[in-house]
């Protein structure tokens, strides 16, 4: 009988022991998992958690945003150079005061005059832009209507023709002409549409737009185009009265369902407004779809600098769940089983070696009293 008293104590300490185990090793991914979870919702809280689990721990850290600033600087980006200084600032991280210095010197040259009026020139001409200054440029052509009509004018005879058309780009061109008589009108509030649109048709141009983002536009201009109005614009518009066919061409586009790309242009200007055209366009590469972008806009907006360099460490992940919620809520259930089971072994340990003590103590007490007993007779 008391061998098994003993054998169950020891088993309640072993089981003991196998729980504290599973919840040392269990509770830093759960406390993880669970932070993910409570900023789902929060892009900016979202994108601390994910970095914190990116980022190695100790002097690491530093090495590793060293290492992706001077990538940054070979690539000829100083923007997104800076951006890794400011996140190695927000997180307490000390970087060589040459390093910094190389960032600042390589900005300040970046946003010198005669390089600002290049890519402006440049942006003007070919209506790409991929900074500031160019989409300025970009910007210049499009409110005057000449790059959005030249943009029409090209995909609408292919179109027309038969031929393989980009009916993205046909639609945002379009959008662009519907909006941009209300960009003078208000250009504080409209202007940030504008550029929004013209960042989106710009990185379909260039390839930088994300799968997913590219067949949620796809569909969306899709529903535009009035293809008959749209084969009399291009027989009648001209490049040289961007006025007159900017009047024919709006008549071959259904406004009303333009709101969806509206929305989008909105968001993706938001972003521009914060980081700037490149940043935009790293957003644009990665994003599957509108609700992304609108993340990227809370991102930007709450982190400002640090933005593009959260983005280059995590991808998607700084703007939604990597993973499954279903994956993190089984470590948060996981760890709390482990909990459960510390506990109940806790108190089941307790209870076996009290009793284990209790009936120890009630064998001596009946011992020695056997022994007083002898004494006594003899």
């Amino acid at each position: 009988m008391q061998t098994n008293k003993t054998g169950l104590a020891i088993g309640c300490v072993g089981a003991l022991a196998v729980c504290v185990t599973a919840l040392a090793l269990l509770f830093p991914r759960a406390e993880t998992s669970l932070a993910i979870l409570m900023a789902q919702d929060d892009p900016a809280r979202l994108s601390d958690v994910r970095l914190e689990q990116a980022l190695p721990v100790g002097e690491t850290r530093a090495s590793v945003i060293d290492g992706h600033i001077r990538q940054a600087l070979e690539a000829g980006d100083p923007e997104l150079a800076e951006s890794f200084v400011a996140v190695a600032a927000a997180k307490g991280i000390a970087l060589p005061e040459q390093l910094t210095d190389e960032v600042r010197a390589a900005v300040a040259a970046h946003d010198g005059a005669s390089a600002v009026a290049g890519r402006f020139a440049r942006g003007l001409v070919t209506g790409e832009g991929d900074d500031a200054a160019s989409l300025s440029g970009t910007l210049v052509g499009d409110l005057f209507v000449f790059g959005d009509v030249r943009d029409v004018l090209r995909e609408g005879k292919r179109l027309v023709m038969g031929e393989e058309a980009d009916r993205l780009i046909l639609g945002l061109a379009a959008t662009g002409i519907v909006v941009t008589a209300a960009t003078y009108v208000s250009a504080a509030g409209v202007a940030p549409l504008r550029a929004g649109l013209t960042l989106v048709k710009d990185a379909r141009k260039t390839g930088r737009l994300g799968a997913g983002l590219t067949a949620w536009t796809g569909r969306a201009a899709r529903n535009m185009i009035d293809t008959p109005a749209l084969t009399h614009a291009v027989q009648n518009v001209s490049l040289t009265r961007p006025a007159q066919s900017a009047h024919l061409i709006k008549a071959a586009f259904k406004a009303e369902k333009a709101g969806v790309l509206v929305r989008l242009a909105k968001d993706t200007g938001r972003v521009n407004a914060k980081i700037g055209a490149k940043g935009t366009l790293d957003v644009l590469r990665i994003a599957d779809g509108p609700k992304d972008v609108a993340r990227a806009a809370r991102l930007a907006e709450a982190k400002g600098k640090e933005t593009r360099a959260t983005l280059k460490l995590l991808g998607r992940g700084a703007l939604l769940l990597a993973s499954g919620a279903f994956n993190l809520a089984w470590w948060v259930f996981a760890a709390l089983i482990a909990l459960i089971g510390t506990l109940a072994s806790i108190k089941s340990t307790t209870e076996r070696l009290t009793l284990a003590w209790l009936h120890r103590r009630k064998r001596v007490k009946a011992r020695r009293l056997f022994l007083a007993t002898q004494a006594s007779s003899a």
